[in-house]
C-alpha cells in the first residue's frame, strides 16, 4: 500500500470538515450596553458585540434606520433622542454571517419630567406584610416601570393612565432596597421621563435588629467617690496577674520536683543493674607460684 493514501485520505478528511463548519451555523453574537441601557440624554454609552476571538467583520446596526457601522463596538459620546431604539449585531467569517444577536433597547432617559413614587401604606413595612409602590405623573403617559437598585430588570404592574401600582406582597428581607420609577409613552417607547426620586423601602425587623445593642458579657463596675477611678472586671475573664503569677510559680516547681523524681529513678536503676553485672563476673583464679624441682646432678 502506497504511503500516500494515507495522507490524501486524511487531507479529505479536514477539507470536509472544513465546508461542514462552513455550512453550519455559527454562535450567536452578544450585545450590551456600557455602562447601561438606560442613559440619561447628553451621556455617552458604548455598544460592544462579543463573539468568537477569531472574527473576519463585526457589524453593530441600528434596525429601524438601518444604519450599521463595522466594528465591534459603537460609542455614542452624547445620548441624543435619536441614537435610542433597537439595536444587534453579528459577524463575519468568510463569506458566511452568523446568526443575529438579541435584540438591545437603547432607552433615553431625561426627556419628561420626572414622575413620584411613594408608598402605602408606609414605607417602613413589617416582614409578611404587603405594600404598593406607586408611581404617578400629570401628564398622559400609559407606560409605567419600576426599578429597584442593583436589579437588572424592572418590576411590572397594573398600569393605567397619570400613575401604576406595584404591589409587593408578604415583603421580606429582598425586598428591601432603593427603587425608582420612569413613565413614558406606548407611542415612543424609548424616551423616557427622568426618574422618579428614590423611594427607600426599609423591612422593620432589619430596622429593630441594627438598632438592637450588640449582646456583650456583663461587667461589673466599681467606683469611689475620691478617686473615681473605674475599673471593668467581666464575668469569664482571666484571673487577676498576682493569682495567675503565683499559679505559674507553683506549676513550674512541680515541673521540677517530677523531673527532679524521674532522674534520680534512671539514676537507680542504673546503679542496680551495674551492681548486678559485678556480681554475676567469674572471679579470676591467680596461678599459685610452687619451686621448681632440682636440676639432675651431671
Amino acid at each position: 500500500m502506497s504511503p500516500a493514501l494515507p495522507t490524501f485520505f486524511c487531507l479529505g478528511l479536514c477539507v470536509l470538515q472544513v465546508i461542514q463548519a462552513q455550512r453550519g451555523s455559527f454562535p450567536k453574537p452578544s450585545l450590551q450596553a456600557q455602562p447601561s441601557s438606560l442613559v440619561a440624554l447628553e451621556q455617552s454609552v458604548t455598544l460592544r458585540c462579543q463573539g468568537p476571538r477569531v472574527v473576519d467583520l463585526y457589524r453593530i446596526e441600528k434596525l429601524k434606520t438601518k444604519e450599521y457601522n463595522d466594528q465591534d463596538f459603537r460609542l455614542i459620546p452624547r445620548m441624543k433622542i435619536n441614537d435610542a431604539g433597537r439595536y444587534r449585531c453579528s459577524y463575519q467569517n468568510g463569506s458566511h454571517w452568523s446568526p443575529p444577536s438579541d435584540h438591545l433597547e437603547l432607552i433615553a432617559t431625561g426627556i419628561y419630567s420626572k414622575p413620584s413614587l411613594s408608598a402605602h401604606p408606609s414605607s417602613a413595612v413589617p416582614p409578611g406584610r404587603d405594600v404598593t409602590l406607586k408611581c404617578q405623573t400629570p401628564k398622559s403617559f400609559n407606560q409605567f416601570v419600576l426599578y429597584k437598585e442593583g436589579d437588572t430588570g424592572p418590576y411590572k404592574g397594573t398600569k393605567r393612565w397619570y400613575g401604576a401600582d406595584f404591589p409587593i406582597t408578604k415583603v421580606t428581607a429582598a425586598h428591601s432596597g432603593t427603587y425608582q420609577c420612569y413613565s413614558f409613552s406606548s407611542s415612543s417607547p424609548y424616551l423616557w421621563s427622568a426618574p422618579s426620586g428614590p423611594l427607600v423601602l426599609v423591612v422593620t425587623e432589619l430596622l429593630e435588629a441594627s438598632r438592637r445593642p450588640s449582646i456583650l458579657p456583663t461587667t461589673k463596675i466599681s467606683t469611689t467617690e475620691k478617686s473615681m477611678n473605674i475599673t471593668v472586671s467581666s464575668e469569664g475573664s482571666s484571673p487577676p496577674f498576682g493569682f495567675s503569677h503565683q499559679h505559674y510559680v507553683k506549676g513550674n516547681l512541680v515541673r521540677i520536683c517530677l523531673g527532679a523524681m524521674i532522674v534520680m529513678f534512671l539514676v537507680g536503676l542504673l546503679a542496680e543493674h551495674w551492681h548486678s553485672r559485678k556480681k554475676c563476673q567469674p572471679h579470676r583464679i591467680r596461678a599459685v607460684q610452687r619451686p621448681l624441682p632440682p636440676l639432675p646432678l651431671a
